[in-house]
């Protein structure tokens, strides 16, 4: 598909006016005439672009302070005609063919980050936008439209070598990015409505996923896969930048998510070092680099080359400690510039700062696919503690106790089932992932500890799920772990529950399972 076609008219109709004016000067030196709506024409007006006023060019004033502008006969049948077949028709109605369409939506995603009012975000669903949008797309055999800034640059450069023209492959290319974008939009649309529902509580009777690609990345999980990172914000922008280092791989990725999910989830000053899609190593403590420090001998062998990241800006003394460990990748809110300048020394590590506001809220669904489908579930956020716990045995946990359950069970949510944490003074001791049998899980964490010659006396352990049977329970008695923290809900509690009275241990349960698989 190479056939060239000249551009003679654009309609420009935009929400982000982001270099327009360049752009559109440039349509103009080539003779280009500029058909634009009220704002983008204010815009273009004020700047010396020349422009017929769309209302001018139909005959019919903007109608409902704007709601109607677009949506006449001049504007779809110009977008929509065949060239050679309905140029008599358009003609006996002095209808002018337009042959480029400029034109992206109301920012409706950006408008419901903002505001939490209904009748705001219903005003940003654009009508006479999308409407333009699919009929540039549907004739782009005639018509190029463009919807995303960034293909500004290839347009200008394309009628440059072509004489003012564009080539068929080039309007396919951005007739394809159009249905995209309308996706994208219609998408958000319907996410939103659903969300703001008060009668349906179940999960959507159709789903789209719409994301734009950020960047390719240089493999998948392993060297022989092809990956990229998408955004789902609308954009190109993406809640998590990189400030310094090398690429981000894949996996880096999958890490970071997986760290940034959990330190988010706690208040006070906290260090996650994950490695794997797990975490290895977590801490809470009254300074940063505390935190850290206590969350790297808690297990250094698998912190080694690990993913870190913080809940709070990096400080100087924070830098000075990291800059003694191999780390892959560190995640923080801010790095300041005297915290910058250290953290060169090393300039092939991966400094990543994250944006709250883009993080938030938790996505509403969670997807995963499968051969010939697709999993959908509701997201799960970090549970922390509830008035629905209860401590089940006869002895109920300490104050300290109850702090470092807490804080247990905050950090074995985002550890692969079966999953097993020792905490002490809210700091982990030993985790144990991914385990077939949880009273395995419940080994390995302690030789994780027993290893790094850390003692598990007076320690709390927190799983994911119950206990079918007490001997987990058992096991962690003979490491004189005092407290357990488990959701209940096997048919052999009891048993479980006599093993700990038996032992001199409280228990609680939370009522509420974290499988993580």
């Amino acid at each position: 598909m190479n056939n060239h076609i000249k551009i003679s008219r654009a309609l420009i109709s935009v929400s982000d006016k982001n270099e327009l004016v360049p752009f559109a000067q440039k349509l103009t030196d080539w003779g280009i005439e500029i058909l634009s709506t009220g704002g983008s024409g204010k815009h273009l007006r004020e700047a010396g672009v020349p422009i017929v006023e769309v209302a001018h060019y139909t005959g019919m004033l903007e109608m409902m302070g704007g709601r109607v502008k677009t949506l006449h006969p001049k504007i779809h049948a110009a977008l929509l005609c065949r060239r050679g077949v309905d140029d008599d028709e358009i003609a006996q109605h002095d209808i002018l063919p337009i042959d480029l369409l400029v034109v992206n939506l109301y920012p409706f995603l950006s408008v419901i980050r903002q505001t939490h009012q209904f009748n705001e975000a219903i005003e940003q669903i654009d009508i006479g936008g999308v409407a333009m949008l699919r009929a540039a797309a549907k004739n782009h055999q005639a018509v190029a439209v463009v919807t995303e800034m960034s293909d500004y640059t290839l347009v200008l450069d394309e009628m440059q070598q072509l004489q003012g023209a564009l080539s068929g492959d080039t309007r396919r290319q951005l007739a394809s990015k159009a249905f995209a974008h309308a996706a994208q939009t219609d998408h958000a649309i319907s996410s939103y409505l659903a969300q703001t529902s008060d009668h349906d509580t179940s999960l959507p009777h159709k789903i789209q996923i719409a994301a734009c690609k950020v960047r390719d990345l240089p493999y998948g999980e392993n060297p022989h896969q092809k990956a990229a990172l998408y955004t789902t914000s609308g954009d190109d922008s993406c809640a998590i930048r990189q400030h310094q280092g090398k690429p981000m791989s894949y996996n880096n990725y999958i890490d970071a998510n997986c760290a940034l999910t959990l330190v988010t989830a706690f208040d006070q000053p906290t260090c996650v070092i994950v490695k794997h899609a797990n975490p290895c190593a977590v801490a809470s403590a009254p300074l940063l680099h505390t935190a850290y420090q206590q969350a790297y001998q808690a297990d250094p062998i698998s912190s080694f080359g690990g993913i870190i990241a913080f809940n709070r800006p990096i400080d100087v003394e924070t830098a000075q400690a990291l800059q003694k460990h191999f780390i892959e990748v560190l995640i923080a809110p801010a790095v300041d510039e005297q915290t910058s300048a250290l953290l060169r020394a090393k300039p092939n590590r991966r400094v990543l700062i994250y944006d709250t506001t883009l993080l938030n809220p938790v996505p509403a669904i969670e997807y995963r696919t499968m051969r010939g489908g697709i999993l959908a579930q509701s997201a799960q956020p970090i549970e922390a503690a509830s008035d629905q716990w209860e401590a089940v045995t006869d002895r109920s946990p300490t104050p300290d106790e109850w702090r470092d359950l807490i804080f247990g069970w905050r950090v074995v949510q985002m550890v692969k089932s079966n999953a097993i944490v020792y905490a002490k003074n809210e700091t982990t001791l030993g985790i144990g992932a991914g385990q077939m049998s949880r009273i395995f899980s419940a080994k390995i964490a302690a030789t994780k500890a027993q290893e790094g010659q850390t003692q598990l006396t007076k320690s709390v352990l927190a799983s994911d799920a119950f206990f079918p049977y007490p001997d987990t329970v058992d096991f962690a008695a003979s490491l004189q772990i005092t407290a357990i923290i488990q959701p209940g809900g096997s048919k052999k509690d009891n048993d479980s529950i006599a093993a700990a009275n038996k032992h001199g241990m409280a228990m609680v349960f939370t009522s509420t399972r974290h499988f993580r698989h």
